[in-house]
């Protein structure tokens, strides 16, 4: 018979800060003003990237479109003129 499976503890990967107080001794506050600034910071880079991708162009307004033929003059074109 097979012995019984015993469960896999992992270890947890260490964290690298994303933030590190290099000089200087902050308070609380001070600490959260500085992630909250970073953070909306890395929220508009991030908004910026996001909306700089461009949609295709709709082909219905493609200036394109809006040109014509020169109309013919003769008889009966005004019927023709519909063709395209």
């Amino acid at each position: 018979m097979s012995e019984p499976s015993q469960p896999v503890e992992e270890t947890p990967a260490p964290v690298t800060p994303v933030l590190r107080v290099v000089k200087g001794d902050l308070t609380p506050e001070e600490l959260a003003a500085l992630v909250t600034v970073v953070a909306a910071r890395n929220a508009a880079a991030a908004h910026a990237a996001a909306s700089s991708t461009k949609r295709p162009r709709s082909e219905w307004g493609h200036p394109a479109r809006m040109a014509r033929r020169p109309h013919r003059f003769g008889a009966d074109q005004w019927r023709r003129s519909s063709w395209g």
